[in-house]
């Protein structure tokens, strides 16, 4: 009795090409999955420490309130970091004080048609670039769990709003000075930078694309809404350069915000 056979899929299917070869390709075509996978492990594990650490997210002078631990509704932040009120208890080391928002955040930023490509190709290697096989025999695609959860980038979206609405509280109630009255230091600057950006990522979003003039039929009927998609459209080819942007300039704010809560150095005052 003969051994039973098994069909091969991917590159090896029947009816391709047998090229034993990984890749024709004779340029460096390793280097930008290397790089991107470099770029998003040394951001995630920034993130992970300063998340878990619980240390020096908040400049109580100047109201200077880290992206990762916003909004703080613990009992563990300071009293005046609190602006949303105090919704748990004291949190135990290592648990971030932003988990009601980390989750959506990371579900956006997980979901976002840019950053599947990212890590699909640098994590992955399906593929890892263009003309080069990838190592997967079988391919399934986003229709089974947990690449199913994909297709609900758009909700995610929404929740992304939110978060940005967030932040630009937090910059407006970081325009104080020392004595309570209205203020601007290098910090304000820092996080007001960060916010812009932020919200030219989100709404540079293809859910936001579609929402704003993906259904219509006649923009000529729609004029405002023909600007708004026109805007977002712009703002969209450059989505992967503010999906990297954000990441920096996140650690960026996160990081001054930690070196002036520890008394590292003091915030640049420009007024007040």
């Amino acid at each position: 009795m003969s051994a039973p056979t098994t069909t091969a899929a991917g590159v090896g299917a029947p009816g391709r090409p047998s090229i034993a070869a990984r890749t024709l390709r004779t340029d460096r075509w390793w280097v930008a999955p290397l790089l991107t996978a470099g770029g998003l492990t040394i951001w995630l594990v920034y993130a992970l420490v300063r998340t878990a650490s619980q240390r020096a997210f908040f400049v109580d002078r100047y109201h200077y309130l880290s992206p990762f631990s916003s909004p703080c509704v613990s009992a563990s932040c300071p009293a005046d970091a609190r602006d949303f009120g105090t919704w748990f208890g004291h949190f135990p080391p290592f648990l971030p004080f932003a988990i009601l928002i980390l989750p959506f955040l990371l579900g956006f930023r997980l979901t976002c048609y840019y950053y599947r490509r990212a890590y699909y190709r640098s994590f992955w290697f399906s593929p890892p670039a263009c003309a080069v096989a990838e190592p997967h025999t079988r391919y399934t695609g986003e229709t089974r769990f947990p690449l199913i959860i994909q297709n609900i980038h758009r909700y995610f979206f929404y929740a992304a709003l939110l978060v940005s609405l967030i932040n630009t509280y937090d910059v407006i109630r970081a325009f104080r000075g020392a004595n309570g009255d209205p203020g601007l230091g290098l910090g304000t600057l820092i996080m007001l930078a960060n916010v812009v950006l932020l919200w030219a990522y989100t709404i540079s979003c293809h859910s936001c694309r579609h929402i704003v003039g993906g259904r219509l039929r006649h923009f000529s009927r729609h004029p405002l809404r023909y600007r708004a998609w026109t805007f977002v459209s712009t703002l969209n080819t450059r989505h992967m350069l503010l999906a990297w942007t954000t990441l920096g300039t996140l650690m960026l704010t996160d990081g001054y915000i930690a070196l002036v809560a520890s008394g590292a150095f003091g915030d640049p005052r420009i007024i007040n």
